[in-house]
């Protein structure tokens, strides 16, 4: 082998190690951000077994109008998500823990989002209470009063407004594999776990999604005494 020919394989193998140095470096900023666990889609197993337990028991009920809903196959704990409420107070996710929660992420240039808002409210008004709750958050980026008067034109009265204008919620839950599109909902158990997901837009409020989210929220509530 000639002095030419072996430097290219030696510029080659420079590349190679300095391509794997920077994949290591990415890979640990991201476990150091999001838990190791999150990337390999596993994130504290045994404190999310119930919810997963809770998906399989109610598969069957995914049909019809909430046919889309996918649900949980693997242990996966929500990101603590943060928001602001209507007064402009920071809220995370897990200050809802010990109740059943519908997360749903909608912006008002989203045309099914808008469509889906009045079965939102609807799903509040039957089921919100001390054990569940619909936390709907706009993520419009601007025109903080657009989204306000949308849900005023609409009629929506019972979901509490929250509001992330950064839009970062929406994109921790793509850098966790679980936003596909918008809307994006997800159910979470009383322990921050993800019950199940859907990437798009569903009649919450028809007898198809009233019937799976009470038995998400029975079954999740029976979990306290197994």
């Amino acid at each position: 082998m000639t002095e030419h020919s072996a430097m290219p394989r030696r510029r080659l193998a420079r590349l190679r190690l300095a391509a794997v140095a920077v994949a290591a470096a990415m890979l640990a900023v991201l476990a150091g951000v999001y838990g190791i666990d999150r990337l390999r889609g596993n994130p504290d197993g045994a404190a999310c077994a119930g919810a997963v337990k809770t998906a399989g028991r109610i598969a069957p009920l995914a049909r019809g109008e909430v046919a889309a809903l996918t649900m949980s196959r693997r242990a996966f704990r929500v990101p603590d998500l943060a928001f602001k409420d209507a007064e402009g107070r920071t809220q995370t996710l897990g200050n809802w823990r010990g109740r059943t929660v519908l997360l749903n992420l909608w912006a008002t240039w989203c045309v099914p989002c808008r469509k889906e808002m009045p079965a939102l409210d609807a799903l509040e008004a039957d089921l919100g209470g001390p054990n569940f709750e619909v936390v709907a958050v706009n993520i419009d980026t601007r025109d903080p009063g657009k989204p306000l008067a949308f849900l005023k034109e609409v009629g929506v009265t019972h979901l509490a407004y929250y509001s992330d204008p950064s839009a970062k919620a929406f994109q921790d839950l793509k850098l966790a594999g679980k936003a596909f599109g918008m809307p994006t909902t997800l159910i979470v158990d009383r322990s921050g776990c993800e019950i199940g997901e859907m990437a798009g837009p569903a009649d919450w409020a028809s007898p198809d999604g009233l019937k799976l989210v009470s038995a998400a929220l029975a079954d999740d509530n029976s979990n306290l005494t197994r």
